[in-house]
Formats: structure tokens, sequence, C-alpha cells
């Protein structure tokens, strides 16, 4: 024992030495950690019911982020119990698989977002989005009133999910060719919505802002936000109790 810790004193005493034994230990760590990931397709486990976002929801999405929504909201439920009982579910990785970026944060003035399709109307985001205290009088958020009043422009739809296909997202050629026709299907609910629900299952086509035959930007962000948290089944996914 002695002799050990007269060794442990050598190292401790000589700088040098003790750094390129530190140097060795994490670069060690480091390529045991880092090198499996080369073997790997994915370190992403796929999930039943994600999919890519509907035109018309990345659109949303695309404005969402130009509003510096992100900086107030995040998209990531943690898996603490005061967390998922006030959100939801907490956030799978795969959940995410398709954003550029993702939506994860540290920081909330905001609740997290990661759940909220579905938990309100269309009516109340648009009244939320458009007066923000008339529906949560403590709210800080400012107002978006104008998205109501622009047009939504399409005319670069194609050429984005070319680009994300470009990264890995599986748009197909068909989805592409027929993106700005999903865009307006989706937003009123009229046209070829069987297709579109084929092409992206639990999409949901209907009038979002109150505005009908005119797709507005308020449409587009209304749209994302009612999808977030919705294409994975969670009650199907949870565990099931043995049988006694």
């Amino acid at each position: 024992m002695a002799n050990l810790l007269n060794r442990h004193k050598v190292i401790e005493r000589n700088v040098t030495l003790l750094a390129v034994l530190a140097f060795l230990t994490v670069a060690i760590g480091g390529i045991v950690e880092i090198a499996p990931l080369f073997w790997i397709d994915s370190t992403v486990t796929k999930v039943e019911g994600v999919r890519p976002y509907t035109p018309l929801e990345l659109a949303g999405r695309d404005i969402y982020i130009r509003e510096g929504c992100y900086g107030c909201h995040s998209q990531m439920i943690r898996p603490f119990r005061d967390e998922t009982e006030r959100y939801g579910h907490y956030s799978l990785a795969a959940e995410s698989m398709y954003d550029h970026p993702f939506q994860w944060g540290s920081k909330r003035t905001g609740p997290d977002l990661a759940r909220v399709g579905g938990r309100y109307s269309d009516g109340w985001h648009v009244q939320h989005l458009k007066d923000p205290r008339a529906v949560v009088p403590e709210s800080i958020m400012p107002p978006y009133a104008f998205l109501a009043d622009r047009d939504l422009d399409v005319s670069h739809i194609g050429d984005h999910l070319v680009a994300l296909r470009r990264v890995g997202v599986p748009y197909t050629n068909e989805e592409i060719a027929k993106a700005a026709e999903d865009v307006t299907t989706q937003a009123t609910g009229e046209g070829d919505t069987a297709g579109l629900l084929k092409r992206y299952p639990k999409a949901v086509a209907r009038d979002f802002d109150g505005k009908p035959g005119q797709v507005t930007e308020m449409d587009a962000l209304v749209a994302y936000l009612q999808g977030l948290g919705t294409q994975v089944d969670f009650k199907s996914a949870a565990p099931r109790e043995q049988a006694r």
C-alpha cells in the first residue's frame, strides 16, 4: 500500500507526467464512447407514427422559428414527474428526427409546447396569437395579429422539401411535386384531402384561421401547433401490467 501511495505522489508532483496520463485517460474514454457510432446507421430508435411535416406544418414551423417563439417555449419534456404531470409524456428522440433544427431547449418563459397539439381549439390559438392576454391574462407574450393578414408564400415550399431530403428527411418525389397543392388542401379542407392523408397520416385538413378561401401565415402556424405531439400513440406504447 505504501509503495502504491509513493507512486501516486510521483504522479501528483510531476505536472508533465500528470498531464500526459490525464490526456491518455480522456482520449481512451472518448474513443470508447465515440468509435461505436461509426458502425451503426442511426442513434435514434424509430417510433411508429412519426412522419415528416406536411408542407403547411413545415411553413408554420418556419414562421415559428422566424418569430423567435423558440426563445420562450421549449419542445422537450424531461422524464421527471413534475414535467410529465404538467405537460404529458416525456419527449422521445424520434419525435425530433425530422427537425432541422430541433426545438429542444433549457429555458422556458412560457410552457413547453411538445404536447400542445389538440389541447386547444383553432379559435383559441388564433385568439391567443392575436391578443395573448385575452385568453391568458398573465401572459407576457407579444401579439402576432399581423399573421392573420399575411398571405402565406408557398412559391419555394417544394425547394424546401428538396433541401430537407438532402439531409435525410424522406420526402418522396410525389410529395415534393404536390407540396404547394397540399398547402392549399390542408389550409382549406378542399381538394385532394384523401391524397394528403395518404401522404401524411394523421394530418388535419381544415380552415385554421377562420378565413375561408385565404391561406395565411396564421393558418400555417396554427396547423404546426396543432400537430405537435399528436403523431405518437403513447397509450398503446405504454407498458402493460403483467397478469398476476
